[in-house]
């Protein structure tokens, strides 16, 4: 079986299709397409052309996974399982019939590639997630320190690094509480507010410093 065309994608000029005996067979990115040595008139028997399209798979989560990383810092766990999810069999309407069937996932072989790139690029680091979330988390409502590492907790970072995190933040439950008072005094008694800090995971004693010093 030949390739007898390489065409640039409309919807994306960084991704090409490629033609096989004059139809449609599969996408590769640009660099892919370099890497791989894809050209028009090569030959390729079933077992290479379904390794190209274990490429062109891996190529398009790749890409998918790296704008979920960098829409904002994620931990190795939401990555696992954002991975996890594209590995799942799918209903989906069929855009030519609108029928509707099954699409499967892809293989774990090619999410565990994915993963291991991404760590390999440091776009997968817990230690510097935890520093981010830390410092970025509810800034300016103001967070408890139990709630941040109760956060990160649920989100699978290392305890090391969670407390690392902590101890290096210049943030503390008593600062913490005076942006949310500055924002709730308003709108509780001195009660439900002692009663809603409590919730957000606060000591009692910092809320009565907090408050008295108001």
């Amino acid at each position: 079986m030949r390739i007898t065309a390489i065409t640039v994608q409309q919807r994306d000029a960084n991704r090409v299709n490629v033609m096989v005996d004059g139809k449609y067979r599969f996408s590769l990115d640009i660099t892919q397409v370099v890497d791989l040595g894809i050209k028009i008139g090569n030959e390729y028997d079933n077992d290479e052309l379904r390794k190209l399209e274990d490429e062109s798979q891996f190529g398009k989560l790749y890409a998918r996974t790296l704008e979920y990383c960098l829409m904002r810092p994620h931990s190795s766990k939401e990555v696992r399982d954002y991975l996890y999810k594209k590995t799942l069999t799918k209903k989906v309407r069929n855009k030519r019939t609108g029928e509707i069937i099954d699409r499967e996932g892809v293989s774990e072989t090619i999410t565990k590639r994915v993963y291991e790139r991404l760590l390999e690029k440091d776009y997968i680091n817990d230690e510097k997630f935890a520093k981010f979330w830390v410092e970025n988390r509810n800034q300016r409502k103001g967070s408890s320190m139990r709630k941040l590492r109760n956060e990160l907790m649920i989100k699978g970072v290392n305890a090391k690094f969670i407390d690392n995190a902590l101890a290096e933040s210049e943030r503390d439950d008593i600062g913490e509480l005076k942006k949310i008072i500055a924002k709730k005094a308003n709108k509780y008694d001195e009660q439900k507010l002692i009663q809603y800090l409590a919730r957000q995971g606060f000591s009692y004693d910092d809320i009565k410093s907090a408050i008295s010093s108001d």
